[in-house]
């Protein structure tokens, strides 16, 4: 491999680096940012401050941990873990509910 395609592959790699630290950083401002907002309820609070935090992990998972270019087990298991933790953030939230049935 010559030394210019060396040079090309690690300017691209450490600038998508440094795009997924700006993504980081703008995703941290945001959450504090939507910390201060009052929604008309705490559920719509928890939901927003979830997405946030989702979209921050996918990136931290799909570029620092080098699983964006994994083979398609990887994503499935990803997909899985993604519906399991969606499912029980949502029951938590459910169960929270004013009307819920279950009673704390």
């Amino acid at each position: 491999m010559s030394d210019h395609n060396v040079a090309s592959h690690e300017t691209h790699s450490v600038r998508g680096y440094i795009f997924v630290f700006i993504a980081l950083l703008a995703g941290t401002v945001l959450t504090v940012w939507a910390s201060f907002i009052q929604f008309p309820s705490a559920e719509i609070n928890i939901a927003v401050a979830l997405t946030i935090a989702t979209v921050k992990a996918f990136l931290v998972v799909a570029y620092f941990m080098h699983l964006i270019s994994e083979r398609k087990m990887i994503y499935l298991v990803m997909g899985f873990t993604a519906f399991f933790f969606a499912a029980l953030m949502g029951l938590t939230i459910w169960s929270l509910a004013p009307n819920s049935l279950i009673h704390i």
